[in-house]
């Protein structure tokens, strides 16, 4: 959101500490719902190729689905990132972190759902690397000659 100047960047590091806090708070909240330790680490090994791939596809959908749907009903944000989310753990290899402050959560359990801490950065680079590519074809699909009367004209039916 900063890039595409949503956001001030003076926000984003605040912003992004608190996603990171905010998600290993939330990972000992469900450690202790669970009776697991709370403070562990992950040992599950989440690394190569196809895992950085998938992570690169989870990240760039979620981008892509927060733009479009930013576009047209703004409301509507939560719910499709959810739904979005839910549907990208089945179809991911990497079961869809798509955040880099989920993944440093996960990396905070070592539940089904944690990551080796070693195998964190790569995760982080995929993201980052999927992030941009969305922002990049979203930007150039709201901008390509034609699209946006194209779109208005859908958003009118």
């Amino acid at each position: 959101m900063s890039l595409r100047k949503d956001h001030p960047w003076r926000e984003f590091f605040p912003y992004a500490g608190a996603q990171i806090v905010g998600g290993c708070i939330g990972t000992l909240v469900a450690h202790g719902m669970f009776e697991l330790p709370l403070l562990e680490l992950a040992v599950k090994a989440r690394t190569g190729p196809a895992q950085w791939f998938a992570e690169f596809v989870a990240t760039f959908g979620l981008i892509v689905t927060i733009l479009a749907v930013s576009r047209f009903k703004s409301e509507a944000i939560p719910v499709a990132v959810g739904l979005y989310i839910t549907a990208a753990y089945w179809f991911t290899a990497s079961t869809s972190f798509a955040n880099p402050a989920v993944t440093i959560a996960r990396a905070l359990t070592n539940s089904f759902s944690g990551i080796a801490p070693a195998d964190v950065p790569m995760f982080i680079v995929a993201q980052l690397a999927g992030a941009l590519a969305g922002l990049g074809v979203m930007s150039w699909f709201f901008t390509a000659s034609g699209v946006p009367e194209r779109l208005a004209a859908l958003d009118r039916t």
